[in-house]
């Protein structure tokens, strides 16, 4: 009879002991889901766009001679070169602004397979190039080059179909001011949704800085350039 009260007892308990397993468990349980529940965050974007001048330019100058003597090809080849140093030097171009690259000179004679003979048996590819941060002085130049056509130089159609490349080295000055600029908007977003939704904004989360880029304004203006960054922040939400 003892040992069925005792069995019994401790059948009691083990019951007591898995209910109580049970509540505790559903407890813990509860607790972790309204954790979750108040964790609520909110992702944000902000932008930061500046328009701004190139500050480098690099212009070819790209011409072609052709002749049947090839001494004589040379010689043009150094009158043509040096009336384009001129003409730039006289549009306010320094000489240290401007180099001259090897000409690429072309047998067409030894590339024959055949065909009717060429009329001129060599032909001479020459590019004059100019590296100068005076965008604006430069772009003055551009807008003569055709006195040089005029004068006799056969320029590369390239040199009238966008050859020119512009650049903006300046983005470390700017990087400071945009990227406050940025991180203010995406606050500015969060504030708004916050108050939209009778919340109140917390502190960040994480945040996240985009890359730079620098593109073109537009297509007929590829000396000005435009920079942007989007700054990602993620806050924390609470009642």
């Amino acid at each position: 009879m003892k040992d069925s009260g005792a069995s019994g007892a401790a059948l009691v308990l083990g019951v007591f002991l898995v209910i109580a397993a049970g509540l505790l468990g559903h407890q813990l349980g509860s607790s972790v889901v309204r954790f979750k529940e108040y964790e609520r965050t909110v992702v944000v974007k902000g932008l930061s766009e500046r328009e701004v001048p190139a500050d480098v330019v690099i212009w070819p100058i790209a011409f072609t001679v052709a002749d049947n003597d090839l001494g004589q090809l040379y010689e043009t080849l150094e009158r043509d070169t040096e009336a384009i140093r001129a003409f730039l030097t006289q549009h306010g171009i320094g000489r240290a602004e401007i180099t001259v690259a090897p000409p690429a000179v072309t047998d067409k004679l030894a590339q024959q397979y055949g065909g009717p003979p060429a009329e001129f048996r060599y032909l001479a590819n020459q590019s004059v190039t100019v590296y100068s941060n005076d965008v604006a002085t430069v772009r003055g130049a551009m807008g003569e080059l055709a006195s040089l056509g005029r004068s006799g130089i056969a320029l590369s159609a390239s040199n009238f179909a966008g050859g020119t490349e512009y650049l903006f080295t300046g983005l470390n000055e700017l990087k400071p001011a945009m990227i406050e600029e940025a991180t203010t908007k995406a606050r500015e977003v969060a504030e708004k949704f916050a108050e939209d939704s009778q919340s109140r904004l917390g502190k960040i989360k994480r945040a996240s800085q985009g890359q730079f880029s620098i593109s073109d304004r537009d297509r007929n203006n590829p000396h000005v350039k435009k920079v942007r960054v989007v700054s990602t922040v993620e806050y924390y939400l609470s009642d």
